[in-house]
């Protein structure tokens, strides 16, 4: 079974998306939250750098944003003669620019921000300017899919964009057509907000975290939405009458005096995830390891010896780490370049098994997680991508002693007395 499981106190969100009995997915987010994935701001150039193609946005936050110049420019845009104009040409210092957060600031870096614009409703996603249809690929049926782009040709005016999203399979041209015609009337508000305001400035929210979630998690694969707040619960009824009325009987009060997460248990398999040596049921374990620009898992036999030969063994271990790994990456939201090292196997149809159990696993991850394949050197290469603060970040912070190496200098070693 699985559940969207919300605790809500003194404005701390806290969602948790449990698929068959596990955590798959956690959000964390305060009152004031403003600098995350979704917002819009009216910014300001403070500096354009010809050599990274990149121009830094004040948007009035801690830390300037990054805009590339690939963010910039309109979708499938191929320049003059092919070739891309610089970033010199397109913007300069001390002009005014309505951006869209990308990719939330986190360890150090200021947020990626884009001006293409993506304002997205639960059964699709409107885009100003984008100029074209797209259908998720993750509807089965090619009849839907074709219906879907048909719908969707038939709503967008020339320039508009629109992405119809799984939760749109099946819903009618009717209901497609009133979330279109909302969505659009919100950017249109955004603009004229925007007009005559000084920068830098917020001039478009995305939904707070639990009505965001119940609009992007809350999907037929859900059993129940389980909170602890009946007011919230009222409230989010209120929201699915107008997004999703079947679900509103999925809705569940959690009545009990154990506190919410206690009762599931959120906190202790949160803490288990965020592990460095993550024990598999089998008895064998991995190490997660991560540098600014990747993240390497080592699989290990650990305690399992099998019932079997080496081979088997290994085999056994590869797989139960290859259902792991992507639950684990997806609830860490985890980012970049991911290197797994799976134990040595020597058969190829056991590589091609391991390869099958990860594509199997990363199948609902929402992050885009790409299998690259096997290395010349037998490591498995994964991307994922990532738009928030890993969880790392928000319950652990680097130890002020070592700068989070976990090992302490101490010098030279004296040498061994000599036992003569």
């Amino acid at each position: 079974m699985n559940k969207l499981v919300v605790e809500w106190d003194k404005g701390i969100s806290r969602v948790a998306l449990v698929e068959d009995g596990r955590l798959s997915e956690f959000y964390l987010e305060g009152p004031e939250e403003k600098e995350r994935a979704g917002n819009v701001f009216k910014g300001r150039i403070v500096n354009v750098l010809p050599g990274m193609d990149a121009a830094f946005v004040d948007i009035g936050q801690s830390r300037n944003a990054f805009l590339y110049r690939d963010d910039l420019l309109p979708p499938h845009h191929d320049g003059t003669d092919g070739r891309k104009p610089g970033i010199e040409q397109l913007v300069r210092i001390g002009q005014d620019i309505l951006v869209q957060i990308k990719k939330e600031a986190q360890e150090g870096k200021g947020a990626r921000v884009t001006t293409r614009f993506t304002i997205p409703g639960r059964a699709l996603v409107y885009m100003p300017d984008a100029d074209y249809t797209a259908v998720s690929r993750r509807i089965g049926s090619s009849e839907e899919k074709q219906r879907l782009k048909a719908v969707g040709d038939r709503l967008r005016r020339d320039g508009d964009g629109i992405i119809l999203r799984t939760a749109a399979e099946g819903i009618s041209e009717d209901r497609l057509e009133r979330e279109w015609g909302l969505l659009r009337n919100l950017w249109r508000t955004a603009l004229a907000k925007a007009k005559p305001l000084t920068a830098p400035c917020l001039v478009y929210r995305d939904l707070d975290l639990i009505p965001r979630l119940v609009r992007d998690l809350f999907t037929d694969r859900v059993d129940e939405l389980v909170l602890d707040n009946a007011s919230l619960a009222q409230h989010i009824i209120a929201l699915l009458r107008t997004m999703a009325p079947e679900l509103a009987s999925k809705i569940v009060i959690h009545r009990e005096k154990r506190p919410l997460f206690e009762a599931y248990p959120i906190h202790r398999e949160l803490e288990h995830a965020l592990r460095r040596k993550i024990p598999l049921a089998s008895g064998g374990y991995l190490i997660f390891d991560k540098t600014e620009a990747m993240t390497v898992i080592d699989v290990n036999t650990g305690g399992f010896t099998g019932h079997a030969d080496l081979e088997e063994t290994v085999f056994r271990t590869n797989l139960e780490a290859a259902e792991e790994i992507p639950r684990l990456l997806r609830l860490r939201d985890s980012g970049g370049m991911i290197l797994v090292d799976f134990i040595d196997m020597k058969l190829e149809e056991h590589r091609q098994a391991v390869k099958s159990k990860l594509e199997e696993s990363a199948k609902h991850d929402r992050g885009k997680l790409q299998l690259l394949g096997w290395t010349r050197l037998g490591l498995f290469e994964l991307t994922r991508r990532k738009r928030r603060q890993g969880l790392e970040t928000l319950f652990y912070e680097a130890c002020s002693t070592c700068e989070g190496t976990g090992r302490i200098y101490i010098g030279r070693a004296e040498a061994a007395p000599s036992s003569s």
